[in-house]
């Protein structure tokens, strides 16, 4: 019911870890069974698309927010995984569905339906799943939008990316290049039992999730989590000692800290959001590393202190289509429109940071999104608008899962300031 609750919630514009946090607080789960509310809302908004569809099918009539959310996490849970194992009995589903169903006032009425759709799923399984594949939002679990701009973008790749978007994601640590090296680290987690890959100079992928006081050195500050792909952005600033640096749009602070860890900078983590950039002092204060916070927008100048920055990071707002296995509820909360409203302030907040960058300094333009208007038509027209020279960088990052590459989708740009 917590997990459904969430899911009801997400259909009406709020983001999933919102939604979680809330049910969390109106309730007193305990730690293991937050975990599940979890884990079963994160596989129910990976699959709602196809879950939908089965609704469709098999009810009478289009059920109210709650029992949908219920029926949406449980079809899921039906289900084999990627692996070929079940999370849970299919008789077990069903029985603690309809159980969940008669112990809510919204919902018991509602629980001899929920019993006959899922027992139908059972007996008309293959059936329902074959014409559940005709449909391109069952099959592939996205909007139909976004499957269309996806595939008008990336017309060789665009069924990998939809695919690795529904994928869970790794746990990818970035290990604290002041505290240790790479080599080091994965023989901790070898004596530990913990099996691990490195996947980039300072990155370490799990072999499966843990929790975070679980890894070995974490609370020390020996590692972080973050993505491979996010790793790149400290070593593309190319941060030198004594440098000024500008890490604009900061929170949580993967970014800042990993810079940070290279080099002996004077760093300032800008973010818009003050609550926010609590999390980038809390991971500062972790790894025993120092910057100056700052809350005040990326696009406005009264918060500047006039002198000009050295290296400036540029990780603008942007749909986040490309980190939506990590975030399975973007997909659904995002709508077509979205990518230019974002890609418009994202431009304003780029124009204005070139204006606080130093003579020969660079600028690191970031974005995890997909879509070519919030990133290369963004570096493009940006260039053109300011007289930027382009330096090497990767550009765009499609997310992909495998043994050598394992990262979400980023976009990254860098320019210089003629002297």
């Amino acid at each position: 019911m917590g997990a459904a609750t969430a899911v009801a919630q997400v259909r009406t514009g709020m983001a999933l870890p919102q939604a979680l946090a809330g049910v969390f607080a109106s309730s007193d789960a305990t730690p293991q069974s937050r975990g599940a509310i979890q884990d079963i809302a994160y596989r129910a908004m990976r699959k709602l698309g196809h879950s939908d569809a089965l609704i469709a099918m098999m009810a009478p009539k289009a059920p109210d927010p709650l029992v949908a959310g219920l029926l949406a996490c449980a079809l899921p849970l039906m289900q084999k995984d990627e692996d070929g194992t079940s999370a849970y009995e299919q008789f077990t589903v069903v029985d603690q569905t309809v159980t969940a169903a008669a112990a809510h006032p919204d919902t018991a009425r509602a629980k001899a339906m929920i019993n006959a759709v899922l027992r139908r799923f059972q007996r008309e399984r293959k059936e329902l799943l074959e014409a559940a594949q005709l449909q391109p939002v069952a099959k592939w679990n996205y909007p139909q939008w976004w499957i269309d701009a996806v595939r008008a973008a990336y017309p060789d790749q665009w069924q990998a990316v939809l695919a690795t978007g529904n994928q869970p994601p790794p746990l990818t640590l970035r290990v604290n290049a002041r505290k240790g090296t790479v080599e080091d680290y994965l023989q901790t987690l070898e004596q530990a039992g913990i099996a691990a890959t490195r996947i980039g100079p300072q990155a370490v992928r799990l072999a499966k999730p843990v929790g975070v006081h679980l890894i070995p050195g974490f609370d020390e500050g020996l590692v972080s989590v973050q993505d491979a792909a996010a790793q790149l952005a400290a070593q593309l600033l190319d941060v030198k000692d004594g440098q000024r640096v500008l890490d604009a749009c900061a929170a949580p602070g993967g970014k800042t800290c990993h810079i940070l860890e290279l080099a002996d900078a004077q760093v300032t983590a800008l973010d818009a959001d003050a609550k926010r950039l609590l999390r980038v002092g809390e991971n500062l204060e972790r790894l025993g590393l120092q910057a100056a916070l700052q809350p005040a927008e990326a696009q406005n100048r009264d918060w500047w202190d006039g002198q000009a920055y050295d290296r400036i990071l540029a990780d603008v707002p942007c749909t986040a289509s490309g980190i939506v296995r990590r975030h399975p509820d973007i997909r659904w909360l995002r709508r077509k429109g979205d990518t230019l409203q974002l890609a418009t302030l994202s431009a304003k907040i780029l124009d204005n940071l070139w204006q606080m960058l130093a003579p020969n300094g660079k600028l690191l333009f970031v974005t995890c999104s997909l879509w070519p208007q919030e990133s290369e038509a963004q570096a493009a027209a940006f260039a053109a608008r300011n007289g930027a020279v382009r330096l090497d960088a990767p550009g765009q990052l499609l997310p992909t899962g495998g043994s050598e590459q394992d990262h979400d989708g980023l976009f990254y740009a860098l320019f210089q300031k003629h002297a």
